[in-house]
């Protein structure tokens, strides 16, 4: 009997062995058997995360927009991104990352079987939808560094891939929306819960890539102002038409699944960021009712800390405690973004269905509306001199671009496009340059780029005029 119990514990030893080292050899965080939907899921999370995120191996596009500044290690806020690898990272998060799941999660969808019309509708939605996305994070790649890997990128066999001129990506991305838009079936669904933005609305999702394309046609409205017209005209009576149509992405309140910020600026334990005297001075100049969801006060006042210097995180205002909820909704696009960008089309002379001061005196009010202002501060706020359309400063980009700025808070690569597109507001000039001038206007490329795709890597820095920080995009032409 006690050889029976012995060959009996010796089969189970084994077949739990065999079932271990089968479970060690299964990679774990990447299943061979995954839908497309969960794909989707993933990359829309991973990319709302990039953009939401103000941790510096990731993002300081809020530091170079002047919302906030450093407390004690301050290299960013003086545009030192190669200690910390920051565009290699970046490059990593968009092509290896999010870019590349929606690449798998439409391959996947394209050839799982459709058992009828409907599901083959929501099929195409499907991939509408992810194909709009895919060109929202190609914009921000554009915008991030000029030319760069398109035609030949997410190619595993190619580890060389050549760059493409960013003015003729932004076509090609026009076209790609355009198809995406005209394949979509709004009486049909998509990828219903698994989509964690608009809950499977193939509607709003149309508006998403409409209003995709206004914000893309603006930002060439300078370099090619006849196509600019064409585009933005044509997207114009389709973009977002309330507060209800913005792209928010509901984090929840324990981690994984927080807003990044909540990591960064809580849970980290780490006290490094304050907001930037850019900011806090130009506000309370204008006696802003966003100050109190924006900041904190000291000492009964909102104080911020001195851009690029060192700042003891007691002495100045903090991130707001709405800003640092694990709740916070990331945010993709907003109704205020989008008139805005139709204030700008109207003083450019296009034909959106309003003035520049109409549209310009709404998304104040839906910027206000947005971070929890009454009505009637908002009005009081537009008809102050310094804020009202007719009596600001300025011409129209410098009303424009100062407001857009301070409703992008929190979005901070919008804000430094706005800065980098319309040259308003004015910001600080941080330690470790000398003049204005030398305030970055892109990343440089990544480090790795230069040894692992040297060839390309140096066509592309001639074409654009050189890898510098000071480097101006093509769209940049003032």
């Amino acid at each position: 009997m006690k050889k029976y119990i012995i060959i009996f514990m010796m089969a189970i030893s084994y077949m739990a062995c065999t079932k271990d080292f089968e479970a060690f050899n299964t990679d774990q965080k990447n299943p061979s058997n995954v839908s497309g939907e969960a794909l989707f899921t993933n990359a829309l999370k991973d990319m709302t995360d990039q953009v939401s995120s103000t941790n510096v191996n990731l993002n300081v596009w809020k530091l170079f927009a002047q919302y906030w500044t450093e407390t004690t290690y301050t290299d960013e806020s003086n545009y030192d991104i190669i200690n910390r690898t920051i565009p290699d990272i970046t490059f990593r998060t968009y092509y290896r990352g999010f870019l590349q799941d929606f690449k798998v999660a439409d391959s996947l969808i394209r050839s799982a079987p459709t058992t009828n019309a409907e599901s083959e509708k929501e099929n195409k939605n499907k991939l509408a939808i992810i194909e709009i996305l895919r060109a929202y994070s190609y914009q921000h790649l554009v915008d991030i560094f000029g030319n760069i890997p398109y035609t030949e990128a997410l190619d595993v066999n190619n580890i060389s891939p050549k760059y493409d001129d960013a003015f003729t990506i932004y076509k090609d991305l026009f076209s790609r929306i355009d198809a995406a838009l005209a394949s979509m079936d709004p009486a049909a669904g998509s990828f219903g819960n698994a989509d964690l933005i608009y809950d499977g609305d193939v509607e709003m999702w149309m508006k998403f890539g409409n209003s995709l394309k206004l914000k893309m046609g603006i930002t060439i409205s300078d370099f090619d102002p006849t196509l600019a017209k064409t585009v933005i005209e044509a997207a114009a009576p389709n973009v977002f038409t309330s507060s209800e149509d913005n792209a928010l992405f509901h984090y929840l309140a324990s981690t994984p699944n927080n807003n990044p910020l909540n990591s960064d600026l809580v849970l980290s334990g780490r006290d490094d960021f304050v907001p930037a005297n850019t900011i806090v001075d130009i506000m309370n100049a204008l006696n802003d009712p966003r100050r109190p969801k924006y900041f904190t006060m000291v000492n009964n006042n909102y104080v911020g800390g001195i851009y690029g210097e060192s700042n003891p995180y007691s002495q100045y205002s903090h991130i707001s405690d709405e800003i640092r909820d694990p709740t916070f909704p990331g945010i993709l696009f907003t109704y205020d973004e989008v008139l805005f960008y139709l204030a700008e089309a109207a003083a450019r002379g296009f034909n959106v269905g309003g003035t520049p001061d109409s549209f310009y005196n709404n998304a104040i009010k839906e910027s206000i509306l947005f971070w929890g202002g009454t009505e009637a501060e908002a009005q009081t706020y537009l008809t102050a001199p310094a804020v009202a359309y007719a009596t600001a400063t300025g011409d129209w980009r410098q009303k424009i671009g100062t407001q857009a700025w301070i409703a992008f808070y929190t979005r901070g690569l919008e804000g430094y496009t706005e800065w980098r597109r319309l040259d308003y507001p004015v910001l600080n000039i941080a330690p470790a340059i000398t003049n204005y001038n030398e305030i970055p206007k892109r990343f440089t490329y990544p480090v790795n780029e230069q040894t692992l795709n040297a060839a390309n890597y140096y066509k592309a820095s001639q074409e654009i005029g050189g890898d510098e920080l000071t480097t101006k995009l093509f769209w940049d032409k003032f």
